[in-house]
């Protein structure tokens, strides 16, 4: 089966590396410029993308959460002990079969997530200022399908 890469022309060739690179990083540095104004006590990249599946899944269990991850069931379990003791998660035992318990995230959970977010926004917003017009018109075009691309990276595999 012919790749999609292996059908695009040099032209249209996309340096998956630097993409992937450049993501990371603004990732990172938007958590890191954005956390301190918020108020909301700082959380671990793995216990937010945690929280973050719960927040899109309501209702997962835990061995899904692992599964979405690619982390152990146990080293999630561990880190979901720290969502539920902070009253970002509740877990639900499922009266038919208690060893079924689903995640649910709270209403404080959907606070801080409405905080962080607009707190994102607001450090892309500053950093995006200091891009030429062209520049700024070329990553709101490209939302689609960058948005595209988190859903089927997100995808269990």
């Amino acid at each position: 089966m012919e790749s999609v890469e292996a059908s695009t022309t040099p032209a249209q060739a996309m340096d998956h590396r630097a993409l992937a690179v450049a993501l990371l990083d603004i990732s990172s540095d938007v958590r890191r410029k954005s956390h301190n104004d918020t108020g909301v006590r700082p959380l671990s990249n793995g216990v937010l993308e945690i929280l973050r599946v719960i927040e899109s899944h309501p209702g997962i269990t835990v061995a899904e959460v692992a599964s979405r991850l690619g982390r152990q069931f146990s080293n999630v379990s561990v880190q979901l002990r720290e969502l539920v003791a902070g009253n970002l998660v509740t877990r639900t035992r499922d009266a038919a079969d208690k060893r079924y318990v689903a995640l649910h995230p709270t209403a404080e959970s959907q606070r801080i997530k409405a905080l962080l977010e607009g707190a994102w926004a607001e450090a892309l917003a500053s950093a995006s200022s200091r891009l030429l017009p062209a520049e700024r018109e070329q990553i709101a075009a490209s939302l689609p399908a960058l948005q595209r691309l988190a859903a089927v990276l997100a995808e269990p595999e």
